[in-house]
């Protein structure tokens, strides 16, 4: 299967309750995980727009950091995270990501199934 960039779905929505509005490429679409995960987007946040606090049950979830910077919410714990960073979110355990720079945050971002 080859998707080509012209027709991958984006959705513009706000993301888990966080101030302003997230574009999400998606990479692979829903019932295209062979079971094992439920999410594969290249997710862009504007300066100051954010992925709101939220857990994950029964999957966990990676942010790879492409572009810009910003403050990673890690159960609680406030990190800076930057292009080349990678996150981790463990079953059971909550995170969020807000844009503290002055350009995009671009992140791939991957949700697996446990």
């Amino acid at each position: 299967m080859i998707r080509r960039k012209q027709d991958a779905v984006t959705l513009e929505r706000s993301m888990w309750g966080g101030p302003g509005l997230g574009q999400a490429l998606q990479i692979l679409n829903e019932g295209e995980f062979a079971g094992k995960g439920r999410l594969f987007n290249h997710v862009r946040l504007a300066p100051g727009c954010a992925v709101g606090k939220h857990a994950h049950h029964g999957e966990f979830e990676v942010y790879y950091i492409l572009k810009g910077e910003g403050t990673y919410d890690d159960n609680g714990t406030e990190c800076r995270v930057a292009a080349g960073d990678v996150t981790v979110c463990p079953d059971g355990e909550t995170h969020g990501i807000l844009n503290t720079g002055s350009e995009d945050l671009e992140f791939i971002a991957l949700i697996l199934l446990v």
